[in-house]
């Protein structure tokens, strides 16, 4: 459905993107990667925003380290891409993703979906960009991203076995921003990702999907 286009960041950087467009857009959404860059599974889930009405788009935030970074979920694979997301700068992905949301803002407002290290960019993005809207799946970094106040209306989803989020952080969270959802969900991280049959969880995927939709339905889509 989608097809890679190039997107250029205010500070002159270029980048690529997939985007994926329905015939008649109601709205925009960003899709922040994984940390295993815009692979097959985040394509897919562009391609699953836009069969819902969203032009989506998924800015490669790996390409100011290494053009064409997508990686598999193997143990080398995973190696490869972990070590792209270590050297991550936040304010550099701000400008790629500030660059994605530009480019969506003539279908009207534009909202941002993050999974791991993209729900922290997403939760970073609510906070310092112009988007309208954003849901956050296991945010990776966001114990380290309290004092950030978000701009737009934002839900978080957690999941209770997180070997990575501490559920210490998650209601850490819930004391900084009690006026933020906080949506936990009997599962492990990663658990939307139906690539990764250890940890996708179907009934807590599709619970967050449907909690997702709400909010760009409510803030997003045009009345």
């Amino acid at each position: 459905m989608g097809k890679v286009i190039k997107l250029a960041a205010s500070d002159g950087h270029g980048l690529a993107a997939y985007r994926a467009d329905p015939p008649e857009p109601k709205g925009g959404v960003v899709v922040l990667q994984e940390a295993f860059g815009v692979n097959a599974h985040i394509r897919s889930v562009c391609d699953a925003f836009a069969a819902h009405g969203y032009a989506a788009i998924a800015p490669a935030l790996y390409d100011r380290q290494q053009k064409n970074a997508a990686f598999g979920y193997d143990p080398d694979s995973a190696q490869q891409a972990l070590a792209l997301r270590r050297k991550l700068v936040y304010a550099d992905a701000l400008r790629d993703i500030a660059a994605a949301v530009t480019s969506l803002r003539v279908q009207g407002r534009v909202g941002a979906v993050g999974y791991c290290v993209g729900g922290s960019a997403a939760w970073l993005a609510a906070a310092h960009l112009a988007v309208d809207a954003a849901a956050c799946y296991y945010a990776s970094d966001i114990g380290k991203q309290l004092d950030e106040r978000p701009r737009c209306p934002v839900i978080m989803h957690f999941a209770e076995r997180d070997h990575i989020i501490p559920m210490e952080h998650v209601e850490k969270f819930r004391t900084a921003h009690p006026e933020v959802p906080v949506h936990v969900y009997a599962a492990a991280h990663g658990f939307d990702c139906t690539a990764r049959p250890s940890t996708h969880d179907a009934p807590s995927a599709a619970l967050a999907l449907e909690r997702t939709l709400a909010l760009f339905a409510a803030h997003v889509a045009r009345a």
